[in-house]
Order: structure tokens, then C-alpha cells, then sequence
């Protein structure tokens, strides 16, 4: 989908076509990052 839309962009000059180009990119690498696991809080530390 990326080349598809830099192809677009590249043909038009639309600069909201760059902008969803640039958009897709940043999603698709927050996608590559490895999930941060969090530690559980035992239940005898929360205060109710």
C-alpha cells in the first residue's frame, strides 16, 4: 500500500497524498515495535 500511494504521490504532487503516505509509515512502524509486557502489581499493594 505505501508504494501505491508514493506512486500517487509522485505522479500528482498532492501534498495530502504525501501526508497519508507519511501517516501510513509511522503506523506501520509502531506496529513493528515489540510489545513492552508490564508487570503485574500483586493485589495486597493496592489500596482501595
Amino acid at each position: 500500500m505505501l508504494e501505491f500511494t508514493w506512486k500517487v504521490f509522485c505522479e500528482t504532487g498532492n501534498i495530502d497524498t504525501y501526508l497519508l503516505l507519511k501517516e501510513m509509515e509511522c503506523l506501520d512502524t509502531e506496529d513493528a515495535e515489540p510489545l513492552i509486557e508490564h508487570e503485574e502489581v500483586p493485589r495486597t499493594h493496592l489500596t482501595l
